[in-house]
């Protein structure tokens, strides 16, 4: 019996020896960090923002993999799947807190299956339409959709994702009838929009910026109760009347469940040190991102907030995906 406790005592050491030599030389060999969205969008960019910087931080090739498809919930699933060992993250965002109060049911529990790390930026979405599109205003919006109910297309990241509830959202506070469009991703969805093949859409302002100030789109309004700092001319739908409106887009890294704290410890620890340099902050600024880098304890309590909070609002409009 003592020979029995000595090898299990004698195991759990070795494990945990191991466990502290992988946190002390994570990383030593290349990252992957999974993208759930086609190149081009928000998730896209601040990934290769952050995975840029990390590489340099840990002298390591940090590698972008997009997987997009089905509501960003095919990459969350593929890195599910993966070693629980730090080499495969995911660029998690709000569109995750949203699906599982979307969707009948998912290949996984994305509160048990992935670790929160850090919130890397909160981005507001802007309401967009084509210059082709004759409303100048959010009134001037709501008043040619409530004449031709149900002709108004609306564009999003896919179904499910945060930008279909958002425009669900307005069509209830509105009171119109818009058709929604999903896409695999907003890059995508922003061609069709520019090319007036769609009428509107509501994106991330650092996914849509460069295309507002180019005059392709025209920003109408911006979905959180403050004005963006990249936009500050542009209203909130607060302001335009829709009262109360106010969503935001996070994005985040997360880990599957498993990985050492350590190496989570360490990952935080790096991505909030980047998150802190004035350089870093200036170019999310400039991109319409605000820099976060809370800890993973206040992420995970945001996202099981947000699981409550959109399932809510997912019955009110009645959004449910096979």
């Amino acid at each position: 019996m003592k020979r029995l406790i000595c090898r299990a005592i004698a195991a759990a050491c070795i494990t945990v020896a191991c466990v502290n030599v992988h946190a002390q030389s994570y990383p030593d060999r290349p990252v992957r960090i999974i993208v759930p969205s086609p190149p081009g969008g928000s998730t896209d960019q601040l990934a290769r923002l952050m995975g840029q910087k990390l590489g340099e931080k840990w002298g390591q090739t940090v590698v972008i993999e997009n997987k997009p498809g089905a509501g960003l919930t095919l990459g969350a699933d593929y890195v599910t799947k993966q070693p629980p060992d730090g080499y495969t993250l995911l660029m998690g965002a709000l569109h995750h807190s949203i699906a599982p109060a979307v969707y009948k049911s998912l290949p996984y529990d994305f509160q048990r299956d992935l670790t929160p790390i850090t919130v890397v930026a909160v981005v507001p979405n802007v309401l967009i339409v084509p210059q082709s599109l004759p409303a100048k205003s959010v009134a001037e919006l709501i008043a040619l959709a409530r004449a031709k109910p149900g002709s108004l297309t609306y564009g999003s990241t896919g179904a499910g994702t945060a930008h279909h509830l958002i425009g669900e959202q307005f069509n209830d506070m509105a009171g119109v009838q818009t058709l929604h469009v999903p896409y695999k991703g907003s890059g995508p969805a922003l061609i069709d929009l520019m090319g007036g093949r769609i009428d509107m859409m509501f994106d991330t302002v650092a996914s849509c910026l460069p295309h507002i100030q180019s005059g392709k789109v025209r920003a109408l309004a911006v979905a959180t109760s403050t004005r963006s700092s990249a936009l500050p001319d542009v209203p909130t739908l607060d302001e335009a009347g829709l009262k109360g409106f106010d969503i935001a887009t996070w994005f985040g890294f997360l880990a599957p469940t498993g990985t050492p704290q350590a190496v989570i410890d360490k990952v935080h620890r790096d991505t909030v040190a980047i998150l802190k340099d004035q350089s870093i902050q200036k170019q999310l600024l400039a991109m319409g991102a605000e820099p976060v880098g809370n800890t993973p304890q206040e992420m995970t309590k945001q996202i099981a907030d947000e699981t409550v909070k959109f399932k809510a609002l997912a019955q009110k409009a009645n959004l449910s995906i096979e």
